[in-house]
Parts: structure tokens; C-alpha cells; sequence
């Protein structure tokens, strides 16, 4: 039997708790249904082409979410903290990949140290080059708020530890903000390759500059099919590391038990700096590939991207790795709907809405383990 990717192991119960409010979470999860239909279903019909956009558009948002709430799932899973200052190491690494690419002009290195290198081979190996910058200084930067916020609190009351997240999400946003780091102002982003788009019209084709597509097609991206494919190896990549390496049995074991873990000679505190690492380096990837989707940066950039990815992760299952990725597409599904067919205001609401109807319906998510308790 194939393994649940998942940082929180199943325990043995005899009997589940169910939630007295569950049936009003219930009542309001089949009105939505109800209503998504009523909006989406005659308006899918009446211009297939645009729902289909739209769901790309959806799909484009879900899997940037995605990468941002793997770093909330496993922090959860091993140290049961929401990390709120996750959101902001995501801004963090937009911004490097932009100081990378504006004032150091790092995606043209090989041009300039091999001349004659072919210029596609140039982008490719410029960009991956501003992408694993941007995700070492988040992984520096998540690694020294650990050791100075979070291991000082570790044997505190959980509280105390979620206070100090939010504080230093507050400090990066503002500190940010300051003239002489960030500035708040809104910074055009410039992307490190050019954007190339089809479209799709009875057959797929190259959108020339200047040119528009016809009518009823359906477009898409160099950025859609990075973005994609960055994701879902990430994905598998993730999956292969928790379930087949030594690391990854340590990041289950001490999930699991952290004094055992101890005993059986796992160093615990590395294990947990290893975790926010990790989950640092792929919200650095998402940053990037978010800026570059969206060329708009500022010093609160991290704080919606960030809220709807925890929002992914308790939807999905916070803990579960699967989850994370499930949650985060029926997000971004949710926002591209909602600002199609309903109201682009209104995307923030229905993300926080659909946070309280599974806290109602099923507080541990899709995937999470349901709440036990002995008999």
C-alpha cells in the first residue's frame, strides 16, 4: 500500500469526535455548492473557451499557493506552529530575484562570462541562477528566525510562539517598508527571460508581437508551463524526501515523538531548522515565479499570497503534503471564479469564507487526520 505523504502520523484510536456546529458548516458548504453552480455552470455553457482560460488562470495561481503552503505543512507537522512570517519570506525572495536581475544584471552572467554561448542556453542558466539565489537567502533568512524567535520558545505554551510568528511577520513587512530596504511603494518587476504565448484555436499557435488571438481561444504561456512543472516536481520531489531519505524518516519520527526521536539519537533541533530551511527555499522558488506571473512587487507583497496558502493548508490538511497541493488548486480555482463570475473584490472574502466553512465541516481538512479521541 502506497504511503500517505504526510509529516504527522496516523495514531490508533477507537473513537471520533464529531464537531456540534458541523451541521451548520454543512448547511452552508451545500448552499455554496448551490450557488457556484448557479453562477458557473449556465456561463461554462454560454463560452466554454473563457471558463477553460479561467480555469488555467486558476491553475496558474493554485500551484504559486501550493509552494507556499508546503512550508506551512511542514513546519505544522513537525513543530505545530503556523509560521505567519512564512508570507513574508515569500516577498523576501521576489525581492532578491529583483535586485538580482535589476542592479546585478545576474541572469546575463553566462553572456558575459562565455560570449558565445548560445542565448538560450544564457536564460536558462541565468534564471535558474536568480531562482536559487533568491531561495538561499530565504532558507539564510527562515534558518535565523528560528534560532533567535522560535527555538528559545520551544518548550513554551504554544501561544506564546504563534505571538512571536506574527510579530516577526509584522517586523519583515515593515522593515521591508523602510526606504533603505525595500520601499513601499509598488516596483515594476523585470522579469528575467522573455514571455512567449499561444494559443489555442482548432490547433496551437505561436502569438506573434503585436499580434491578438482570435476570438474563443484560449491562451497560455512560457510562465503557465514553469510554473506547472515547478510545482509538481517540487511535489514529487518533497515526496521522495520525507518518505525515502534519512532526513525524512528524522522529519516523520520527531513529528511524531520528539523525546523518543532524541533517545534514538536524532538530533531534533537540526531536524527542525532542516524543515523551516526547506520550507523557506520553496516559498523563495514561489516568490519568484509569483513575481514573474505578477510583475508587481512591494514590501507587503507576502501578506494575501501568504494567508490564502495557510488558508490551502488548513483546506487540504495541515501536516499533509498531499493536502497542501489539493488545497491550493481548489484555492486558486476558487479566486479565478470568483473574480470571473462574481466580483474581483470579493476573491479575499470567498478565500476566507471557504477557511470557516472546513473549519465548520471538517477542521483537519481533506487529508488531515480526523479529531479521536479513546473510549
Amino acid at each position: 500500500m502506497q504511503k500517505e505523504s504526510s509529516l504527522t502520523p496516523p495514531q490508533p484510536v477507537l473513537r471520533q469526535t464529531k464537531s456540534p456546529l458541523a451541521w451548520i458548516g454543512q448547511v452552508f458548504l451545500a448552499s455554496l455548492v448551490i450557488l457556484v453552480l448557479y453562477l458557473i455552470v449556465p456561463n461554462a455553457i454560454k463560452d466554454p473557451s473563457l471558463f477553460v482560460q479561467f480555469v488555467l488562470n486558476g491553475l496558474q495561481l493554485g500551484f504559486v499557493y501550493a509552494l507556499i503552503a508546503l512550508g506551512y505543512t511542514m513546519v505544522y507537522g513537525i513543530v505545530k506552529l503556523i509560521n505567519f512570517a512564512h508570507g513574508d519570506v515569500f516577498m523576501v525572495g521576489a525581492f532578491t530575484s529583483f535586485y538580482a536581475v535589476t542592479r546585478f544584471s545576474l541572469h546575463r552572467w553566462p553572456a558575459n562570462v562565455f560570449p558565445g554561448m548560445p542565448e538560450g542556453l544564457v536564460v536558462v542558466i541565468g534564471s535558474v541562477t536568480v531562482v536559487l539565489l533568491s531561495m538561499l537567502m530565504c532558507i539564510l533568512l527562515a534558518i535565523t528566525i528560528e534560532r533567535v524567535a522560535y527555538k528559545p520558545l520551544r518548550d513554551a505554551p504554544r501561544i506564546a510562539a504563534l505571538i512571536t510568528a506574527i510579530g516577526v511577520s509584522f517586523f519583515l513587512e515593515y522593515f521591508g517598508a523602510l526606504s533603505f530596504v525595500f520601499t513601499p511603494r509598488f516596483i515594476p518587476y523585470q522579469r528575467p527571460f522573455e514571455v512567449i504565448t499561444w494559443y489555442f484555436n482548432n490547433g496551437f499557435y505561436l502569438i506573434q508581437p503585436g499580434q491578438t488571438p482570435p476570438d474563443k481561444s484560449i491562451t497560455f504561456s512560457n510562465i503557465f508551463i514553469i510554473i506547472v512543472v515547478t510545482s509538481i516536481v517540487v511535489q514529487f520531489f518533497l515526496r521522495f524526501l520525507v518518505q525515502n531519505t534519512k532526513i525524512g524518516i528524522a522529519m516523520r519520527a520527531s513529528s511524531f515523538d520528539k523525546p523518543t526521536a532524541r533517545l534514538m539519537g536524532i538530533n531534533v533541533d537540526q531536524v527542525i531548522s532542516f524543515t523551516f530551511a526547506i520550507g523557506a527555499g520553496f516559498a523563495g522558488l514561489g516568490g519568484v515565479l509569483y513575481a514573474i506571473a505578477y510583475p508587481s512587487i512591494y514590501s507587503l507583497l507576502g501578506v494575501l499570497p501568504g494567508l490564502k496558502a495557510f488558508v490551502a493548508a488548513v483546506l487540504g490538511g495541515i501536516g499533509s503534503i498531499p493536502g497542501a497541493l489539493v488545497g491550493a488548486l481548489i484555492m486558486g480555482q476558487a479566486e479565478a471564479m470568483t473574480m470571473a463570475y462574481i466580483s474581483t473584490p470579493m476573491r479575499d472574502a470567498v478565500a476566507f469564507a471557504i477557511l470557516i466553512i472546513v473549519l465548520l465541516v471538517r477542521p483537519t481538512g481533506i487529508f488531515g487526520e480526523p479529531e479521536k479521541e479513546k473510549a
